[in-house]
């Protein structure tokens, strides 16, 4: 008998080891467990790749946030991993205003998570971006 779950494909009754799990199945769970780290490697890579060298101009904002999106999304596609993730992105001027942000979510602590990234850092040792904000957020849910 085998799970419907398409990355974890579990055998149980005769044969199944480890008290119902094979070996292969342990290694698969790793692998497909949520790994904020290459998360934030996905998104640190994209917005140093695409704004580091730009400067904020406003109507151009909604094309670096579409494609800022779409990217991290394809990456995280890419991984096949069996989530389903949200991506949203806000830039915003450096001007010395002020934002504020929280998010909140009801999930399965164990095998879901959140990645907040704000770029560029304030403590980088390269020369940062001095014209905007972006602030990445990756919600990834285990289906």
């Amino acid at each position: 008998v085998f799970s419907l779950r398409p990355h974890f494909l579990r055998r149980t009754g005769p044969g199944g080891a480890l008290g119902g799990k094979m070996v292969d199945d342990l290694h698969s769970n790793e692998e497909s467990a949520w790994a904020p780290d290459d998360v934030e490697k996905i998104v640190v890579e994209t917005l140093d790749g695409y704004l580091k060298e730009q400067q904020y101009q406003e109507e151009m904002v909604p094309h670096w946030i579409n494609y800022i999106c779409e990217t991290i999304m394809g990456k995280l596609n890419d991984t096949k991993k069996p989530f389903k993730y949200v991506v949203t992105c806000v830039i915003m001027q450096r001007n010395g205003a002020g934002i504020h942000s929280a998010t909140s979510c009801y999930w399965d602590a164990g095998n879901d998570g959140v990645i907040t990234y704000v770029w560029p850092r304030e403590k980088s040792k390269d020369i940062t971006n001095k014209t905007m904000w972006c602030i990445v957020t990756v919600f990834g849910l285990e289906f």
